[in-house]
């Protein structure tokens, strides 16, 4: 297992602002070369984002880890992207997954968590799995976007990932939907067929819904809930509290 390499707030901080005007390859070129071995490449085949940044990584470096979480809750057309992906690029996706099942969950949380608590089951099925994904990485790569909420308004091209403990590098930080949308229209890049159905964010079939034109892209996620976020993205000390386990049979 790498070493997690603590780098100084200020370094990335100073690379970042290096990096603001750079393409998202440069800012690849530089990740691969500062990172790897131990660079990592989330990528959901939900979002546009992530599949813009996973061509883009097969042209530079195709033996960064590219890796998902599979809540058990993803769309038929997220599995199917992930395939197609897989075979165009010739890389292995690997899928990490909540310790308990669905029914596990539903034993020790009660029925439909995401109902009822969509933090809670946030953290159970998407926080946690990502935190092992990372374990023993140097840094990763994530597609989020400036433009996507308020709360990614301000997105470092750079940062110190304080809830996973490693560099976090957001290459696609200053682009718009439409240079992302650009890209994949210029390169034949496949995306997941749900975007040509109304649904611009793409996440677990019970917390995704389409919207309607015009509305936030985003609304269409955690319906009836003050929430914009799935915790893997939260800035440090925002994010949703893990719940405590309890007891199967409880």
């Amino acid at each position: 297992m790498l070493e997690t390499i603590v780098a100084p707030q200020e370094a990335l901080a100073a690379a970042s602002r290096e990096l603001e005007g750079a393409s998202p390859q440069q800012v690849l070129r530089w990740a691969a070369a500062a990172y790897q071995p131990g660079l990592a490449l989330a990528c959901s085949f939900g979002g546009p984002s992530g599949m813009v940044l996973l061509d883009m990584m097969m042209r530079i470096d195709r033996s960064v880890e590219v890796f998902y979480i599979d809540t058990d809750f993803l769309f038929p057309e997220t599995y199917r992207l992930r395939d197609i992906a897989a075979a165009r690029y010739g890389f292995e996706p690997a899928g990490y997954m909540s310790l308990l099942t669905p029914a596990q969950q539903a034993a020790a949380y009660g029925d439909a968590l995401w109902a009822r608590d969509p933090d809670a089951c946030c953290a159970l099925r998407k926080v946690e799995p990502n935190r092992r994904a990372l374990a023993g990485k140097r840094a990763w790569l994530s597609g989020i976007r400036r433009d996507q909420s308020k709360s990614r308004a301000e997105t470092p091209i750079v940062q110190w990932d304080g809830k996973f403990g490693l560099v976090k590098v957001n290459p696609l930080a200053t682009w718009t939907e439409s240079q992302v949308w650009q890209y994949i229209l210029d390169n034949e890049v496949p995306y997941n067929e749900l975007h040509d159905q109304g649904y611009p964010s793409i996440g677990c079939t019970h917390c995704t819904r389409p919207v309607a034109a015009g509305d936030d892209p985003r609304s269409g996620r955690w319906q009836g809930f003050d929430k914009t976020e799935c915790g893997l993205h939260a800035p440090d000390g925002h994010d949703a509290p893990e719940p405590a386990r309890a007891a199967v049979g409880d």
